[in-house]
């Protein structure tokens, strides 16, 4: 406890310091710092990643304009609670490992959390910086930052802590489950991660194609996992291969399902099932974990005009990597305004720089085939916003007699995904939603089953990877607890 309280006296000082060094005003007069990236005409012809990253000098000063909030809120808007003041600061007195050291001790994966979550509407959304009228911190930029220095410097440091001698399962190596992996490896459980894919990582390898988060960052961070003594089993598919029950008879006191929400959604309009008409799981899976078209055994269609139906972040990776793929023309279909499109900003607009064409307010409503049943055209239905739906976004409405017909020869369908039920179905007595996502109580993550909990997902139906991570850390502190209590 006193060196606890010499560190933080020193903290202390150094942030006094720091203040001292610009006023406020000064601070908030420094612009924000822009991401290097690829030229677009370059990166549509290979798959290396857009954003380029930023260097020492440039992280200064961004952590520079940090103000050190006496309530900073930034930290309210992670899902995952990292101390974001500390780590920023620490960026600024050019401490980098202390500042991934910081990351850390929250986060697991803080290098793709950096790529990939979406900060403009989580930490950066409460930012001191919006209410002054300038724009945010860089919090997720100053995240990879600090992520990939440690990375590349050798820093990462692991202590594997002493085991209790209790087992815990985790089914499935997404976002939620390698969080709560990570956490419960820190307390010192024995931790085994079951996989049912040939690769450790879940979403982050099949569905966020390299040019947004290479492969070579996840396995960094599940290396990391596997120091803290994490074991991985892959191709074992929980339910099939084994059952909960399995797990139980092994020995495993808790399970934490993180499997994800791998079942497709279509429209179920007329012509779904022509050949050409395919889910964007299924299209993302093949090139980014099979290498379909990167001389991988795994075939993928191809087509010259190509119509991508959605407006997530899923549906703009689909477009972006039809570009990469060779299609000519991209046509992202989505059928309200582009303002109340899902997807980061960023990612939109990376899309247009890439040559994706935006046809918003409209909507598919029906394929057509050619003689071999290959999809040929798509018929589309204009729309125009009414009134508010249930979510508060205005909901579309036809436009009587505005159709139109374009030929395409590939159509991707990125309109959302339904939780894989192979689990939650395999375990007597356990609740449901209509939905078919798991129950939980929202605050543990456990579900009517004690010894189970959840998160992702397969509780969530659809989540970001930060908040994924979230649930994992909050089902790793409640299982900690309550299985504290049965010893």
């Amino acid at each position: 406890m006193e060196n606890q309280n010499i560190i933080d006296s020193r903290n202390e000082q150094w942030r006094v310091e720091l203040r001292a060094t610009r006023s406020p005003k000064e601070r908030t007069a420094i612009e924000r710092v822009q991401m290097p990236q690829l030229d677009a005409a370059y990166r549509i012809t290979c798959n290396e990643e857009v954003n380029q990253g930023i260097t020492a000098e440039q992280a200064v000063v961004e952590a520079t304009r940090c103000l050190d909030c006496n309530n900073p809120q930034c930290v309210t808007g992670c899902p995952v609670g990292i101390n974001i003041p500390k780590f920023i600061k620490n960026i600024e007195r050019k401490r980098f490992d202390l500042a991934a050291e910081t990351l850390k001790e929250t986060s697991s994966l803080p290098a793709v959390c950096g790529r990939v979550c979406p900060q403009e509407k989580q930490c950066e959304s409460h930012c001191i910086h919006l209410k002054m009228k300038h724009p945010a911190v860089a919090i997720g930029y100053l995240e990879r930052f600090a992520a990939d220095w440690q990375r590349e410097h050798g820093q990462q440091q692991v202590e594997r802590p002493a085991s209790n001698g209790i087992k815990v399962a985790v089914v499935g190596s997404g976002p939620s489950g390698l969080s709560f992996a990570g956490d419960m490896a820190k307390k010192g459980y024995e931790v085994t991660v079951f996989e049912a894919l040939h690769e450790i990582g879940g979403v982050l390898k099949y569905g966020i194609p390299e040019f947004r988060l290479p492969n070579a960052i996840v396995d960094h961070e599940i290396d990391g996992l596997r120091q803290l003594g994490v074991t991985f089993v892959k191709n074992c598919l929980i339910g099939r291969t084994l059952t909960i029950d399995n797990l139980r008879e092994q020995g495993f006191k808790g399970v934490f399902v993180g499997s994800g929400a791998g079942f497709p959604r279509f429209m179920d309009i007329p012509g779904e099932n022509l050949n050409g008409v395919m889910s964007s799981n299924e299209y993302l899976t093949r090139i980014n974990l099979m290498e379909a078209g990167r001389g991988g055994d795994t075939p993928v269609l191809r087509g010259k005009t190509i119509a991508v139906i959605g407006g997530g972040n899923t549906a703009m990776d689909s477009s972006r990597t039809a570009r990469r793929m060779g299609a000519e023309r991209v046509i992202l279909v989505y059928r309200r305004s582009e303002a109340e499109m899902p997807a980061r900003l960023e990612e939109v607009g990376h899309a247009k720089e890439e040559g994706v064409e935006f046809m918003t307010l409209h909507n598919p409503i029906e394929y057509l085939g050619d003689e071999r049943g290959r999809v040929r055209a798509m018929r589309i239905q204009r729309m125009e916003l009414g009134e508010p739906d249930a979510s508060g976004r205005r909901s579309p409405v036809p436009v009587e007699g505005a159709v139109e017909e374009i030929p395409v020869d590939l159509v991707i369908v990125a309109v959302g995904v339904s939780p894989n039920q192979l689990v939650p179905r395999s375990v007597n007595g356990l609740e449901i939603s209509r939905r078919n996502t798991i129950v939980v109580n929202d605050e543990t993550m456990q579900s009517n089953v004690p010894f189970l909990y959840a998160g992702g997902d397969i509780v969530r139906g659809g989540a970001t990877v930060i908040l994924a991570m979230g649930d994992g850390r909050r089902a790793a502190q409640a299982m900690d607890q309550q299985l504290a209590k049965e010893q």
